[in-house]
């Protein structure tokens, strides 16, 4: 492209985004601009095949890291004026010899299959409209069938070892749906091949899995809650405590002299194992009152409340109650 073209020529303005657009908002300004004016869609509009070699050759310059910041440099040193060939005694100092070096050969954008005078779209931008581009221009290729969806629910032990689980069709073939370990409730898995038939091959089955709750364990992310009673005298004093996790075993958890009940503890590496980390075991404290004391007790506890009877565990509620 000649660079007095970069400045006649708005590219923004003609993608229609800001001078600082994201290569996010180039691409999706692009794409939207494409599919309206492709000529496979707009046959014998002339107009819209101005456009679209227009918005081609926009994307191209654009969307390419160090075109882009050249054609900024060029834009703000031209100031959109036009500037003759030659400078005003008839010499080299135009336009073209300011920044000739700039433009040297072919770059590596348009050397390949994307040429934007041609009216092509970036291979990227193949799934627009289904097909693939040959020497000649566009050319549609066939595409693949339909995906199907299907659901299914799995136990809470499922999600967190992995499981598999068949779903049989109504012609009666049972088709394996492998569940990955760490899997969360609402979340999809992809089996390819198996939805509909299709020109290009099958589509996918796309599973939905429901992962029943568990009357102990409750996840939060890769994280797993639980909660574990502990005596008064273990939450007053402190204590050394076990408490079971997934794996099937016991880890001992220190419980602070003066824990509250709802407490929360955090044992790490205990918790969901997936293929990318692993969460922790958030362990919150419960105060158990016991609902009948013998004799002994009451009575120790009766010593108890006369011996810390000078404490007001309510002090100050009045006030933060005020409105």
């Amino acid at each position: 492209m000649a660079s007095q073209d970069w400045v006649d020529k708005d590219f923004y303005k003609i993608l229609g985004v800001a001078k600082d657009a994201s290569d996010a908002d180039i691409k999706k300004a692009y794409r939207k601009l494409a599919r309206e004016h492709h000529p496979d869609t707009n046959s014998g509009n002339t107009a819209s095949e101005k456009k679209f070699k227009d918005i081609s050759e926009a994307y191209s310059v654009l969307s390419d890291p160090d075109e882009r910041q050249q054609y900024d440099a060029i834009r703000a040193m031209g100031g959109g004026a036009r500037f003759a060939p030659g400078g005003a005694g008839g010499g080299n100092g135009g336009f073209e010899d300011m920044f000739g070096g700039l433009f040297t050969g072919n770059t590596g954008r348009h050397a390949g299959g994307f040429n934007p005078s041609a009216g092509g779209i970036p291979p990227e931008f193949a799934d627009l409209f289904g097909g693939g581009f040959g020497q000649t221009g566009f050319q549609r290729a066939p595409s693949k069938g339909a995906d199907r969806t299907a659901s299914t629910s799995i136990s809470f032990s499922g999600a967190i070892r992995g499981t598999t689980i068949g779903l049989r069709e109504p012609s009666g073939e049972v088709i394996d749906v492998r569940v990955p370990a760490g899997i969360k409730d609402g979340q999809k898995i992809r089996v390819r091949g198996k939805g509909q038939p299709g020109p290009a091959g099958n589509g996918d089955l796309v599973v939905t899995v429901s992962v029943k709750r568990h009357e102990f364990y409750t996840r939060d992310g890769d994280n797993l809650r639980i909660h574990v009673p502990v005596t008064f005298p273990e939450a007053a004093l402190g204590a050394d405590i076990e408490v079971p996790t997934i794996d099937g075993e016991k880890v001992r958890v220190r419980v602070p002299a003066g824990t509250p009940s709802g407490r929360t503890l955090r044992v790490k590496g205990k918790g969901v194992k997936t293929s990318k980390a692993t969460g922790d075991l958030l362990v919150t404290i419960d105060v158990a009152v016991p609902k009948n004391l013998n004799k002994e007790a009451e009575a120790a506890v009766k010593a108890f409340a006369e011996a810390t009877a000078g404490a007001d565990v309510r002090e100050g509620l009045a006030a933060k109650a005020r409105l």
